[in-house]
């Protein structure tokens, strides 16, 4: 029995830091890195994706709408076409972070407001389908697994993993109890160990009004930018381990080659994996 542990990590911003990335990457397995549109800068995009290379930890493009000011938890009425060419540039800003520190961009997973939106707005999971379709056909979307987004990925060939989320409560249909209510967001770490290893070995947790509700799940989700989350993460993953749950990435992640990150000079790049058609600038 296995199961990945996520994370959003590379979200600071200038002089402001959020979150702990280079001790959460000791502990999960797959690090869902900010793009830039909501969180994360230049340097600190490719400082993470150099941390996550070193410890061999899976890179996810944690795509979102374009809203620094929100944190990307704003839902942006945006086009379709506009929000596959954002999707496409967050896509690519990473992809050459990633380059850089002789890793990839593993898989997509939507931040936010864009991953509550794609679960019901059609048009809106329909862009973000066409943009990893149009980018690379062979990443996996990590994030619900039901809705509208995880259909219209799957009928268009892509691999859904379907993620759940340990420090957060649900209702008796499946669905986050949205973070303006009480008790939306767990902070005991033992709870939500618990809680962890019975949806990863029986498939289901208590949801907020008591009852069992049934949750799938090929990967886990503890927040790297909530209070104690480095103890939480880590109380999670020894409770998993302790109950005989392997914790391993759901994607193949090759050992990097060293790269050396004390000097700026020649980049280390790994051989393209993937073909894109480049139209008129």
């Amino acid at each position: 029995m296995t199961v990945d542990l996520n994370a959003d990590l590379g979200e600071s911003f200038g002089t402001w830091r959020l979150g702990d990335d280079e001790a959460m990457l000791r502990i999960v397995t797959s690090a869902n890195v900010a793009c830039g549109f909501h969180a994360g800068d230049p340097l600190t995009l490719r400082r993470t994706c150099a941390a996550a290379a070193r410890a061999a930890v899976a890179v996810g493009a944690q795509v979102s709408y374009q809203d620094l000011a929100g944190f990307g938890r704003r839902f942006v009425d945006v086009g379709a076409e506009d929000l596959t060419a954002d999707v496409l540039y967050q896509l690519g800003a990473l992809e050459a972070m990633c380059r850089l520190a002789g890793t990839r961009v593993a898989y997509v997973k939507p931040h936010g407001a864009l991953y509550h939106a794609v679960i019901d707005h059609e048009q809106q999971a329909v862009a973000l389908v066409d943009a990893i379709s149009a980018y690379d056909p062979a990443l996996p979307l990590l994030g619900p697994g039901s809705g509208a987004v995880a259909r219209i990925a799957r009928d268009r060939g892509l691999r859904v993993v379907a993620e759940a989320f340990a420090d957060r409560a649900y209702t008796a249909d499946g669905r986050l109890v949205s973070r303006t209510e009480p008790g939306a967001v767990l902070t005991d770490p033992d709870q939500v160990a618990e809680r962890v290893v019975a949806l990863a070995t029986h498939g289901s947790i208590t949801g907020i009004e008591g009852g069992q509700v049934p949750i799938q799940a090929e990967s886990i989700c503890t927040h790297g930018d909530s209070p104690g989350a480095v103890q939480m993460a880590g109380a999670v993953r020894r409770a998993l381990e302790r109950a005989g749950v392997a914790v391993r990435a759901f994607t193949a992640v090759s050992e990097p080659p060293h790269v050396n990150h004390s000097r700026p000079a020649e980049p280390v790049l790994v051989p393209a994996t993937r073909h894109t058609t480049r139209k008129g600038r």
